[in-house]
């Protein structure tokens, strides 16, 4: 397999934007730079395939394609992707093992993992290992390009499928358990709580800021330090954590 695309895809033109200026003149802006992806799967043809069809993005861009996860983090080291979107079994080395060794190398990128398995333990340990999102392979292209906009935008993606499992074992934890009541996080603010019970429910930046009164970016600084204080990757992996520490109720 060749290290790299060969010659690349044809990406659409950035053309600069004007707006209008306080003073009645013009400017020109340019756009916002493309999401940077890496595509990791055995299988040739479908790493082809997203490509093409990820090409047909004009703010998404494929930098770079692996066979394996040994080679995703070889890749992932030089190339330093936005999104990694990553197979869960593949040979060498697996997506879910490669998982934590990406992060240490490029600790920016967040990993997609888009996989036929439908395994709850692979769920559980992607997220465990830094996943933000896990994707099964029957989702049409248009979610796969949306997904990576979501993920890029600090938000973490779920098959419905695999979703509904993870709230049932959300509520097999609960049910285990004497506790009833909600028990406070030591480490979490009031309003630290507030705002991961509703991400707990699946709710965006944007909806969260609305139920809450407050402005986006105040709950991207809450989401961030929650998961700084809890010493978590991903938003779905402090929801796991607040699940099992019995710091929310799911009823």
């Amino acid at each position: 397999m060749a290290d790299s695309f060969g010659p690349a895809m044809p990406v659409p033109d950035a053309h600069p934007v004007r707006v209008a200026m306080d003073d009645g003149g013009m400017r020109e802006r340019q756009p916002p730079e493309p999401i940077r992806v890496l595509v990791v799967d055995d299988h040739e043809l479908f790493r082809r395939g997203l490509e093409i069809v990820l090409a047909q993005e004009e703010d998404i861009q494929v930098i770079g394609e692996a066979g394996d996860g040994a080679e995703a983090v070889e890749k992932a080291a030089d190339l330093l992707p936005d999104i990694v979107l990553m197979d869960v079994r593949m040979p060498r080395r697996g997506g879910i093992e490669a998982c934590t060794s990406i992060k240490e190398v490029a600790p920016s990128a967040k990993i997609i993992m888009l996989t036929i398995s439908d395994e709850e333990a692979d769920l559980y340990d992607a997220i465990k290992a830094g996943a933000t999102g896990y994707l099964l392979k029957e989702i049409s292209t248009d979610e796969v390009s949306a997904a990576i906009r979501a993920v890029a935008d600090g938000q973490s993606q779920i098959s419905p499928s695999m979703a509904a499992k993870l709230l049932t074992e959300f509520k097999s934890m609960i049910q285990r358990t004497d506790e009833s009541k909600l028990v406070p996080a030591p480490k979490l603010t009031e309003r630290e709580l507030e705002v991961l019970k509703l991400v707990a429910t699946g709710m965006n930046n944007r909806d969260i800021a609305k139920e809450l009164f407050i402005s986006e970016n105040t709950v991207k600084n809450h989401v961030r330090n929650i998961l700084e204080k809890l010493q978590l990757h991903s938003r779905m992996e402090a929801v796991v954590y607040a699940m099992r520490e019995k710091i929310l109720e799911i009823r």
